[in-house]
């Protein structure tokens, strides 16, 4: 993309040149068992943090970071997304805006040598990175080192990329939430009629990017005493072809969802449950 281009973005419904999706984050005190998860799904692990007990795990355009750090707040034993990386044209300018317009500020412990990411509170416990380094120059590249004799550009499995993610939120917060990512980060709300996947509750968000979504999803009101905690939930992966994906993925070992309800299809599929709810959605990209 042109600087220009990029620039023309910025300065219309991108405040804050989103350019898509750096990373996801999984917090966890089994970091070896989710691994194998995710080699199940095509990733390779490619390097480890300079001096945390963080891996990073990668294909394609899709890097996955594995945080089994024992920081203020040890991680939990099941796997949980902790953390979402935006690539945005500034660091330091996108996260200075989100906080001027009301978003909290989750300081990040920074040893000498690394990087500072700037990051918000997001769903829970959950954080919001800013990243501007993620083209000639990464943040890995200062952060991480790379695994002896492993590849590190390894290709992604059936065309995997980045779709987006599920976002589980409180009773009655579907406006505040809607809010929050249209005046912090320019995100605007799908018709209710256009859908994606084989799951289509909730409210889907689009970036402004339009690169990625995040799906909202209430407690279900058929559920007595249900409050909803809020957290970031499953992953949605995009591919060209279900059918193909799905079939590359077995061959893996990866167990689908296969129910009256839930199944795999050419819209998309849901992969069964690991370690106590890690579960990848997969999703036919639109054209």
């Amino acid at each position: 993309m042109a600087t220009g281009d990029r620039e023309a973005i910025a300065g219309g419904g991108n405040p804050l040149g989103i350019e898509g999706i750096e990373y996801v984050e999984y917090a966890t005190s089994k970091p070896q068992a989710l691994g194998q998860v995710l080699e199940l799904m095509g990733f390779r692990p490619v390097a480890r943090h300079r001096s945390r007990e963080v891996l990073l795990y990668r294909q394609g355009g899709l890097n996955v970071v594995v945080n089994a750090h024992a920081g203020a707040v040890a991680p939990p034993e099941a796997p949980a997304v902790a953390a979402i990386a935006l690539r945005v044209r500034d660091a330091a300018a996108a996260h200075a805006r989100v906080v001027a317009l009301g978003a909290w500020d989750s300081p990040v412990h920074v040893e000498p040598m690394e990087l500072h990411i700037p990051a918000i509170h997001g769903a829970g416990a959950s954080r919001i990175y800013f990243v501007d380094r993620h083209r000639e120059f990464s943040i890995y590249d200062v952060d991480f080192v790379p695994i002896p004799t492993v590849e590190r550009a390894p290709p992604a499995l059936a065309g995997l990329h980045w779709f987006g993610l599920v976002q589980y939120i409180g009773n009655d917060r579907m406006e505040d939430w809607s809010e929050f990512y249209r005046e912090l980060f320019g995100f605007d709300a799908l018709p209710d009629e256009q859908r994606f996947g084989i799951l289509p509750k909730g409210r889907i968000l689009r970036s402004p990017c339009r690169s990625f979504y995040l799906q909202l999803i209430e407690p279900d009101p058929s559920v007595v005493d249900v409050e909803g905690e809020e957290s970031l939930s499953r992953v949605g992966l995009g591919a060209p072809d279900i059918g193909a994906a799905v079939k590359a993925l077995r061959a893996r070992g990866v167990e689908f969802v296969e129910a009256a309800d839930v199944h795999t299809e050419a819209r998309g599929a849901l992969t069964k449950s690991w370690l106590g709810g890690v579960m990848f959605e997969l999703v036919r990209s639109p054209t």
